[in-house]
């Protein structure tokens, strides 16, 4: 089965990511296959808004750090797996749909980046979410250096790219990062009611108005995104990352 699904409920297209028993942690196959299925939804003429969520435990752990050896194989191993990553924030922020995140479990390092690639967020209660990119020696994603200083003021995003510490659906709902917190039985319910009443308005209406905002980032938005490609592949080439990541994992593992 795909690592991530598309279907769509009347209006409303919902793309699934797809790798439970990895907590639907990125890699190459996920990547490609989300992007596959956001491509889907938009080329859809029957959906009018995007659900994006992810099965199982998490919406998604970020990297997965068990592939990171074929990740760093060689120069076109990073180059590919950087662009990679880049490429669904285009897609997102890129497309005239609006896309609601449907986001619950763990939503760390790229996870949270696609959670602020969404127009609006349904958080589940349950939600943790944090940047584990400055411990591990890596670099953000997802024109998170434009967008979170846009949302939060340059100190607040600092603190949390910095700092790295896990926020609540609760603190990020003070953060003004989520639109709403709801159990996490009804997140999906809730998320489908606002795609629904959305997709009841004219959709000439919001794609204009989607791609208008998006354009007044403009340049400096897909600048950041181009930067932060280039950085984050010379994160992947050295070595103190490669040491920071396999002490991490032995950690993790209790060796």
């Amino acid at each position: 089965m795909p690592d991530a699904l598309y279907a769509r409920n009347e209006a409303v297209g919902v793309v699934t990511l797809n790798r439970p028993e990895r907590l639907n942690a990125m890699n190459g196959g996920l990547m490609a296959a989300f992007d596959a299925a956001l491509r889907q939804a938009i080329a859809d003429p029957e959906c009018a808004v995007i659900v994006i969520t992810g099965a199982g435990r998490a919406f998604c752990a970020g990297d997965d750090l068990k592939d990171y050896d074929l990740q760093i194989a060689d120069d076109k191993a990073i180059e590919t797996h950087v662009a990679a990553i880049q490429r669904i924030t285009r897609v997102m922020m890129g497309c005239d749909k609006p896309i609601i995140g449907a986001i619950h479990g763990y939503a760390v390092g790229g996870g949270f980046e696609w959670l602020l690639n969404c127009e609006l967020v349904v958080a589940a209660d349950d939600l943790v979410a944090f940047f584990p990119e400055t411990e591990l020696g890596q670099f953000v994603t997802g024109g998170v250096t434009y967008l979170l200083p846009l949302a939060l003021g340059y100190q607040r995003a600092m603190e949390l790219l910095l700092l790295g510490e896990r926020k609540t659906a609760q603190e990020l709902l003070a953060l003004g990062l989520v639109n709403r917190v709801v159990p996490r039985a009804e997140m999906l319910d809730v998320a489908f009611g606002i795609a629904k009443r959305i997709a009841k308005r004219s959709r000439w209406s919001i794609g204009r108005l989607k791609t208008l905002l998006n354009g007044e980032l403009g340049s400096a938005l897909w600048q950041a995104v181009e930067a932060e490609q280039t950085i984050t592949a010379d994160a992947f080439r050295n070595t103190d990352t490669a040491e920071r990541v396999a002490r991490f994992g032995t950690a993790r593992r209790g060796g």
